[in-house]
């Protein structure tokens, strides 16, 4: 009887090599042929997972961002004590993946980010994990008490200003270590000073 091959799991080996391959050479170095090879799989195995490059992509995208999400959360749960300023900085640390052993997911992300520009297929992707984020900070910046005044509706705005801005400055932060503009130090540096702001006033 032949073995049951496990689709999903195949999938997320497949969506793995691509990010083998996009960490080397960017989105462009990405092609089916690659790729199987990468997984050790045939070219046909890989087009019975993603009829198309374009869903492959896809698929890779939401993996990567899903591990992201995953590890963030997990920093979160895994201090169950900490003030909602606190999480605030541990969550916006890990989404700016300034860390060494995050480098290569940080490769990863840019190279979906600036192929997302000219391709609508992965924009749509990109702006739903931006929106899961963007929905986590405005719960732990709410919690944290900022922008509590005598108008509910204009502090919920202020809020999502801020959230705008922290996750544009995540963005922006993590580019700049990787062209070697900052070192991890300096970034982590400005992103808590950032916070710091937030927090006075």
């Amino acid at each position: 009887m032949p073995r049951q091959v496990d689709l999903e799991e195949r999938r997320r080996v497949i969506a793995g090599a691509v990010c083998r391959l996009a960490d080397e050479s960017g989105l462009e170095g990405v092609t089916v042929r690659d790729v199987a090879e990468r997984a050790g799989l045939s070219m046909g195995a890989v087009q019975r997972c993603f009829p198309t490059k374009e869903e492959m992509l896809v698929f890779a995208l939401r993996y990567v961002g899903g591990r992201i999400e995953r590890r963030m959360r997990e920093r979160l749960g895994g201090s169950p004590a900490q003030s909602p300023a606190s999480a605030v900085g541990y969550a916006a640390e890990e989404l700016a993946l300034l860390r060494a052993e995050h480098r290569s997911e940080a490769r990863v992300w840019l190279a979906f980010l600036a192929q997302a520009a000219v391709s609508e297929a992965l924009a749509g992707p990109l702006r739903a994990a931006y929106a899961v984020s963007e929905e986590l900070f405005l719960r732990l910046l709410a919690e944290a008490g900022t922008g509590e005044g005598d108008d509910e509706a204009a502090d919920e705005g202020a809020r999502a200003v801020e959230v705008r801005t922290l996750l544009a400055l995540v963005d922006g932060l993590t580019a700049h270590v990787l062209v070697g503009r900052l070192t991890e130090g300096q970034a982590a540096e400005v992103l808590h000073a950032h916070l710091e702001r937030l927090w006075a006033a």
